[in-house]
């Protein structure tokens, strides 16, 4: 490989180092800055038409009905406020996934053009089922839990009104520093504004909720709704409803982000689970991820099998790069005389350099192109691992008890680094720059820094990654000439 191989090669290894480094400990929430646009003259329209309702002030006892489907269960109150929900695949309820024991509320646009409580009045509750009228408005209120865990909501009325939903919740930074995020649906992309920040945005929404990490709490309009969302820096999120409505209704759902559950629910909650830009790649290393599982019921011997079946078929990639890397190290002294004796004359250099390019059969880029090709597989397995909800609690073996979380005693870290290190060493150099040495040298010290606090999958996936690249390399330089 030579040096404009080389500088190129660094830099994509230090491109995937800043990414890493950036992403993991410097970068900010971006605040979203995204123009609002009015509200249509024919919406505005119907709304004059709508008679502006007198509704109760704020200060009437707050009752709370539970309604619940075995162990799932939701818990509402009489000012049309929805919290303190568990199911059985959550350990905790509404405060630890949301900050707030009731983090959901349905106003409605009432005196003085400001949103305002319901009051409603309970006619009948069973286990499952809740039904209840806001009398002073003629608003029949009707919520029923479903035995996929989704709780069906309907409000009906013979006058239009403005309705306007509120998701209340506190900013908090998670494990590996992510944060609690607001997350809603436009068209087939998935929006997502850190908890706290302050921003707005209209558009047809499908649903919008509360992102925490491995768990979400959203409302799902029945069909894709006009609405204007504008979230303070207190933690609440305003999603209002541009157009009036007699008929109301969706579904809430408050549930853990498996992905195969999600797909079952439908209504691309799916897409809740953030694979990234390499979605296309990270769903199937997922799927194949699940497939070795199947056969044996742990999820770090899955990770190993599935890097060495990614290896296996990518060996073709990594056959040409060694291959072009040992050419290169053999014609390297003759590159370095065409430099020493041309160094005057740049265009006779290339020239000649090309011209023995040719007669080696060698591409100074053959090292370099197959390792591009690779960097999608990379992150998209980054993103698997980082985001899998199966990985939470997944243990390996004795002291990797969560796939999920850091290595608690650094031991993959400070192994994949060693392995990167003696992958190095088994890699022809062809550099005499002492800068590019010392550069290469601590390549493997600052890649294991940075993975020090990453899930022990990702590092799991790199390490055994990085031995199996080593006895592919040994094999490609002991077959070829």
């Amino acid at each position: 490989m030579g040096s404009d191989q080389k500088n190129a090669f660094a830099a994509i290894i230090l491109s995937g180092l800043i990414l890493f480094g950036w992403q993991t400990y410097f970068a900010p929430q971006p605040v979203a800055e995204r123009p609002v646009t009015q509200v249509t003259k024919s919406a505005e329209a119907v709304a004059a038409k709508v008679e502006t309702p007198t509704l109760v002030k704020d200060d009437f006892v707050k009752e709370t009905i539970v309604i619940s489907s075995g162990e799932n269960q939701f818990a509402v109150r009489n000012d049309l406020a929805v919290g303190k929900g568990k199911t059985p695949d959550e350990k905790y309820g509404f405060h630890k996934i949301t900050g707030s024991d009731f983090p959901f509320k349905i106003q409605i646009l009432g005196a003085n053009n400001t949103y305002q409580t319901l009051k409603l009045k309970i006619t009948s509750k069973e286990r499952r089922k809740l039904s209840a009228v806001v009398e002073e408005l003629k608003i029949s209120v009707s919520m029923f839990f479903q035995e996929n865990g989704e709780m069906s909501l309907s409000l009906n009325s013979p006058m239009p009104y403005k309705y306007r939903l509120v998701f209340n919740s506190e900013k908090e930074e998670l494990e590996n520093r992510r944060y609690r995020e607001f997350i809603y649906l436009t068209g087939g992309d998935v929006e997502r504004e850190t908890v706290g920040d302050e921003f707005q945005a209209e558009g047809k929404v499908k649903w919008v909720g509360i992102d925490h990490e491995f768990h979400i709490f959203n409302f799902i309009f029945s069909e894709k709704t006009l609405t204007n969302l504008k979230a303070d820096n207190k933690g609440n999120l305003f999603v209002e409803i541009i157009n009036p409505t007699n008929a109301f209704s969706g579904k809430l759902v408050f549930t853990i982000k498996n992905y195969d559950k999600l797909d079952a629910l439908g209504d691309n909650l799916k897409l809740t689970v953030d694979f990234g830009i390499f979605g296309i790649v990270a769903v199937p290393i997922f799927r194949g991820m699940q497939f070795f599982y199947s056969w044996i019921p742990n999820y770090g011997w899955a990770i190993i099998l599935l890097t060495l079946l990614i290896r296996t078929l990518t060996f073709p990639l990594q056959y040409k790069s060694f291959k072009s890397m040992k050419k290169m190290q053999v014609i390297q002294p003759e590159i370095t005389k065409i430099k020493e004796k041309y160094k005057d004359d740049p265009q006779r250099m290339q020239k000649e350099t090309m011209e023995l390019f040719k007669r080696a059969g060698a591409n100074p880029l053959g090292g370099c192109l197959p390792l591009l090709l690779q960097m999608p597989i990379f992150f998209a397995f980054y993103k698997v691992l980082y985001q899998s909800v199966e990985l939470v609690g997944a243990p390996w073996i004795f002291w990797v008890t969560d796939l999920s979380q850091k290595d608690p005693l650094y031991i993959l870290p400070v192994l994949m680094a060693i392995s990167m290190f003696l992958q190095q060493k088994f890699t022809p150099t062809t550099t005499t720059d002492p800068m590019q040495k010392k550069l290469m040298m601590f390549m493997p010290l600052i890649f294991g820094f940075i993975m020090k606090d990453l899930p022990s999958g990702l590092t799991l996936y790199i390490f055994v990654s990085t031995i199996f690249g080593i006895l592919q390399q040994m094999f490609v330089y002991r077959t070829t000439d």
